[in-house]
């Protein structure tokens, strides 16, 4: 008898414990998992990106300003110049030619001016006794005239001759370095039209620049003076930095969009950076150090009108009504005077109950947002970025959890 009454009880033990575990499995199908992150103190900095090209802060076009045939070339690429260092000289026959055709020119008018001053004084003096007529003597003084213009236009052929000679001769106009070579040996050049660019020299290479586009809606926030971080592609794991020296007026639109021109300036006392490079510019506009971090899936998290529901519920003896809690809000407006500013925070309690932080929030990166204030908030406390079934929760490759897995408190 006793042996059955053990063995009842047993059976009714387990029955007990099956049907418990049932009703709990069937109860939790319908419970929120919720997915947390942590708060955490760090660095935050906003920022606004564009892209540019590198360039030398002063770059001088070296071209010919006569027509001709290049003989020599005595710069090649990557050359240091000095400033009337010898380049490139031209094929000088044909300019020489001109040279000694403006001579005789000038000779063959300084005589006609001769015999144009010894006609007019002969003709004035028999002019003055009445020898001959005024209209004899007039063409006599017009003829002087005429050969003194004559030389004057003679005298200024000579003076371009030999200046076009001396053009032959290219030399640097500054100190630098050749940047790009447009020519050959043998190559002609014709200078009637346009002066083709043979030489490209970069003054200083330490110093370089960037021009980049920034959309109209965030020029307002480029400063002069702005400290910039940007990247190249050639050393992706490397930062280098700049400042705002200009922003042009002159707006340019590209797609029905309106961009300004920023000009940044930046340093490369290490030769890294070379012309025509691209560039990823970050201009800094707000840095703040040290503070509260929340990621910004925690603020976009909304739960549903059941989990508020419960919320309200356990904290209506906390609040004698809702315009208390209403002015509990109002009393937690942050440092910029506007309540926009204030985000709800949610995370569940020790004991597993959602909860409700109102929090005061300050810049953002996009990815995380300072917290201005709070009255429980601080780093470590998980938040609640989001919520899924346990279905979903089975999956191995996302991370959900009944709880925090670390500190949480109520209000």
């Amino acid at each position: 008898m006793k042996k059955k009454i053990i063995l009842g009880s047993i059976i009714l033990i387990a029955t007990f414990i099956i049907g418990s575990t049932i009703i709990k499995s069937l109860a939790s199908e319908n419970v929120n998992q919720y997915k947390f992150a942590e708060i955490t103190k760090g660095n935050l900095e906003s920022t606004i990106s564009s892209s540019g090209t590198l360039s030398p802060v002063t770059t001088v076009e070296v071209g010919p300003q006569v027509s001709g045939t290049i003989a020599q070339i005595f710069a090649d690429y990557n050359d240091k110049v000095k400033k009337g260092q010898l380049l490139a000289v031209l094929d000088t026959v044909l300019l020489k030619a001109s040279v000694l055709d403006a001579q005789a020119s000038l000779e063959r008018s300084q005589a006609e001016l001769e015999k144009a001053e010894s006609d007019f004084n002969r003709n004035k003096l028999l002019f003055e006794r009445r020898i001959i007529s005024e209209s004899e003597y007039l063409p006599y003084e017009f003829n002087l005239k005429s050969q003194k213009a004559n030389i004057k236009s003679a005298q200024a052929n000579l003076q371009r001759a030999e200046q076009n000679l001396k053009y032959a001769v290219i030399r640097s106009p500054i100190n630098g370095t050749v940047i790009s070579r447009s020519v050959e040996e043998g190559q002609t050049v014709a200078a009637s039209l346009q002066a083709p660019v043979l030489f490209e020299i970069a003054e200083d290479l330490s110093k370089m620049e960037i021009l980049t586009e920034v959309d109209e809606s965030d020029i307002g926030l480029i400063k002069e003076g702005q400290t910039v971080r940007f990247d190249v592609q050639a050393y992706s794991d490397k930062i280098f930095e700049g400042t705002v020296r200009q922003i042009r007026m002159q707006p340019e639109v590209i797609s029905n969009v309106v961009t300004y021109t920023v000009v940044v300036d930046a340093a490369n006392d290490e030769g890294l950076l070379l012309p025509g490079m691209t560039a990823t510019v970050d201009f800094i506009i707000e840095e703040m150090n040290d503070v509260l971090l929340v990621p910004n899936t925690a603020l976009r998290f909304q739960a549903t009108e059941e989990m508020f529901a419960e919320f309200r519920k356990k904290k209506q003896n906390e609040f004698e009504s809702k315009k208390d809690f209403d002015k509990e809000r109002g009393s937690r407006i942050g440092r910029n005077g506007s309540a926009d500013n204030v985000k709800m925070i949610w995370f569940v309690d020790s004991d597993g109950s959602l909860n409700m932080e109102p929090i005061n929030t300050g810049m953002t990166d996009g990815i995380n947002t300072e917290i201005v204030k709070s009255r429980f908030m601080e780093e470590g406390i998980q938040v609640v970025t989001g919520t899924e079934t346990d279905a979903s929760a089975n999956d191995d490759s996302k991370k959900t959890f009944m709880g925090p897995p670390g500190r949480g408190r109520g209000f």
